[in-house]
């Protein structure tokens, strides 16, 4: 068929014209953590900037006990100029992007990006005595480090395992979250074997 006054209609299934970057982060998140936290806000921020589209993401399983590597989100950016690059690098660090993150292109060199560290609480789900498990409560203690971390950090994904469940936990200083819910660990029946990690 042809368009108005005979001009060409544009194939409205036509691929989206652009550039493929990948970001990927330094965070062990679950999918739906993913998209709450990076993928939609990311996707918003680049429309609105006229800088592209988040196309897709997907999650890097670790062997146990890690859990999770590492996630990416692809990105059908506008170009891959350096002024993109730059503004795409900034959006996802003001969305909390983990040290140890990084933007992909082919043909270029891999962009650093990310701020925050990540912190790894793996609660031992196997060796404590069965009224222990009974008794306690893993969403009390999500809760409970989300309080003692308010200001410091904050919850932003989690993984179960066959022995251990792993709250992942980021913000501005890994050492600042340890402190902050050393006492809680040390102290609650469910945390006695748990293990407190690096994790960006």
């Amino acid at each position: 068929m042809f368009g108005l006054f005979g001009g060409k209609r544009e194939d409205e299934n036509a691929a989206p014209q652009g550039v493929m970057v990948i970001a990927q982060l330094n965070a062990r998140v679950q999918p739906l953590d993913r998209g709450t936290f990076y993928e939609d806000p990311l996707d918003g921020e680049l429309r609105q900037r006229g800088l592209g589209q988040v196309t897709g993401g997907g999650i890097q399983l670790a062997e146990e006990p890690d859990g999770i590597e590492y996630c990416d989100l692809e990105i059908l950016a506008t170009d891959d100029s350096d002024a993109t690059l730059t503004q795409i690098a900034q959006i996802l660090d003001g969305l909390g992007a983990p040290r140890g993150s990084k933007l992909i292109v082919e043909g270029r060199e891999d962009m650093p990006i990310g701020r925050l560290e990540g912190l790894g609480l793996f609660v031992n789900g196997t060796d404590l005595p069965a009224e222990v498990y009974a008794a306690a409560d893993i969403n009390h203690v999500i809760d409970e480090c989300d309080r003692l971390m308010t200001g410091i950090g904050g919850k932003r994904g989690h993984w179960e395992g066959s022995r251990e469940t792993a709250l992942y936990f980021y913000g501005d200083s890994f050492e600042a979250m340890r402190e902050a819910i050393a006492g809680f660990v040390a102290e609650y029946p469910l945390l006695q074997r748990a293990r407190v990690v690096r994790i960006a």
